[in-house]
């Protein structure tokens, strides 16, 4: 019976990495961190690599933990948060598309491993709806562990991800950090406005 307890465990535990690992897409939101940390001390890049990982662990274990409980006490649906998300993610990724957001001046007060890196473009609503409701689907403690550790394991890879793809900015200069800001800026964009058009079709009910 505990070695059945124990595969079921497992499995659910694999279903989730790869589920979350699809979703968060380390390796898709890596062009977009590389051009927001452009011009920063390499050290601090890696710093930021592994804040960015972390506040998207924090946030989407915070749901995991209260977000019914939060999302029915302000009386927020799903569908608003997930518009929230996408209206700043499309702030950012224009931001980038015109070049405002790489100047150093501009973001030098602002620490990007918060907003928009670890949310809502890592943690964002996809993420945290779908952690929600693998908590509610797990049926005993083991799951609940297995879970846990996958939610550890996929930002574990994030926080490597964005470490050594900062090695790419010395590669690239100059002229190729300002065109890998403009292609983060148009996908960001692009992701923002699905995630805008899906909250809109949830608030209205079209399929």
């Amino acid at each position: 019976m505990n070695d059945a307890l124990t595969i079921s465990a497992l499995t659910f535990g694999a279903q989730a990495f790869v589920t979350l690992f699809v979703i968060l897409d380390p390796p898709g939101a890596a062009p977009i961190f590389l051009s927001l940390v452009s011009g920063k001390p390499i050290k601090l890049q890696r710093k930021l690599a592994w804040q960015a990982a972390a506040v998207s662990l924090f946030v989407i274990v915070s749901f995991a933990l209260f977000g019914n409980a939060l999302l029915n006490y302000l009386n927020i649906s799903l569908a608003a948060l997930q518009g929230a998300g996408g209206i700043l993610l499309l702030i950012t990724g224009l931001g980038l598309l015109t070049g405002s957001i790489t100047e150093k001046d501009s973001v030098a007060s602002q620490n990007i491993a918060l907003v928009p890196l670890g949310t809502p473009l890592l943690a964002g609503p996809g993420a945290i709806v779908t952690t929600m409701l693998y908590v509610q689907k797990a049926d005993n403690s083991s799951q609940l562990g297995a879970l846990a550790l996958a939610i550890v394991a996929v930002h574990f890879i994030i926080g490597l991800t964005f470490m050594f793809s900062t090695k790419i900015l010395a590669v690239i200069k100059d002229s190729g950090v300002t065109l890998l800001a403009r292609i983060a800026g148009l996908l960001l964009s692009a992701i923002a406005v699905e995630m805008i058009v899906s909250s809109i079709k949830a608030f209205f009910n079209i399929a």
